[in-house]
């Protein structure tokens, strides 16, 4: 194998990781009906700890934050004993793990929130459907939130990421990616406010300033992260001049000293270039922090992302899911198990724990 660093261990704002690998976030949907994680949870997350960093699935920080049924939150405190039992794990196992911090926006349900319709920046009715706890449904027009709620969502970001610190996680990122929440507050295509959270980048960017100083007051800056998609089209929303856009989001995070950017290079899971506005290497030269590449690596790209320096880590997704031994699998170029799409998301152990690992496959 040609030399690399991507296997070895390394040490990123104070944390000791065993290789440049990361899990990226994969959505599985697997809590029960009260949105608590538990020990199938904790397996799940133990078996894939050897990766160097963990990155939960999207946790909604409120029950109405929630994008379809059976998502592990972090909008109660009864939910920290649940996700404490995955941290542990992950700790046992040598692993480190982050919590990622969600609002799905405009694409959750009134089903999930108690008959309350969805939240946007902007009056926003979604085409298509939504999986809720009664089957598919058609999206439905999404409210503005007021000056009031967005101070209030504010808040509930910082809650959740005081109740990820009580469940033992190394660290949280939010979620400014693939048009939910956060990320419809940036875009020019889904905010057409026309007050200081609407308008110029500045304002657009305001609220996702604003919860990234609630998350750190909490974390420090070093144990904050951010996902997010600059040239994604994610539910058929963009923005007319991403350019401009998430170079000042960069700068900003820059002023924040926020240690971690997980970049997803394109559409996620659809394509990596998605026909590029821009050079989003732009974005990783200007980044003080860590930054994550993401999206629709294997293991040649990820060994050339390296030995060109374009990522200090890769993430790692649905590969994850059918070898949770990824790490190894790659180091040895093994073959990698495909896990059969239709188990991703529901269900219980069958296509999340019971996948082998090399050495199980010898045996």
């Amino acid at each position: 194998m040609t030399a690399t660093d991507l296997f070895d261990p390394c040490e990123f704002n104070g944390l000791r990781l065993q290789n440049r690998i990361a899990l990226s976030p994969l959505t599985r949907t697997r809590s029960n009906d009260a949105g608590e994680a538990g020990p199938l949870q904790a397996l799940y997350y133990a078996q894939r700890a050897s990766a160097g960093l963990l990155i939960t699935e999207a946790t909604p920080v409120t029950p109405g934050g929630r994008g379809g049924p059976n998502i592990p939150g972090l909008w109660s405190d009864d939910q920290i004993a649940g996700w404490r039992q995955v941290t542990d794990a992950v700790h046992a196992k040598g692993g480190v793990i982050f919590s990622q911090l969600w609002h799905a926006g405009r694409l959750s349900h009134s089903g999930f929130n108690g008959g309350h319709a969805p939240i946007a920046p902007s009056v926003y009715r979604q085409p298509g459907q939504v999986f809720t706890p009664q089957g598919p449904q058609d999206y439905e027009e999404a409210r503005a939130l007021s000056l009031d709620e967005i101070a209030e969502m504010v808040g509930f970001f910082r809650a959740a990421a005081v109740r990820a610190k009580a469940a033992g996680f190394d660290g949280v990122e939010l979620h400014a990616a693939h048009s939910y929440l956060v990320d419809a507050f940036l875009r020019d295509m889904t905010n057409k406010r026309t007050d200081r959270y609407g308008g110029s980048i500045e304002n657009r960017a305001r609220f996702m300033v604003e919860i990234l100083q609630a998350i750190i007051e909490v974390w420090g800056p070093e144990r904050t992260a951010i996902r997010i998609a600059p040239i994604g089209h994610a539910y058929q929303a963009w923005d007319s001049d991403p350019e401009p856009l998430f170079t000042h989001v960069v700068e900003r995070l820059n002023d924040l000293k926020v240690g971690w950017m997980d970049l997803v290079e394109g559409d996620t899971g659809v394509s990596r270039t998605a026909e590029p506005s821009f050079d989003l290497q732009k974005l990783r030269r200007l980044f003080k922090g860590v930054t994550i590449a993401n999206n629709l690596y294997d293991r040649d790209l990820a060994l050339q992302a390296r030995a060109d320096d374009t990522a200090d880590m890769i993430a790692f997704g649905r590969p994850f899911i059918g070898n949770p031994d990824l790490v190894e699998r790659l180091r040895r170029n093994a073959p990698l198990t495909v896990a059969d799409p239709r188990a991703y998301y529901g269900g219980g152990a069958r296509g999340y724990t019971d996948f082998p690992t090399l050495e199980e496959e010898t045996a």
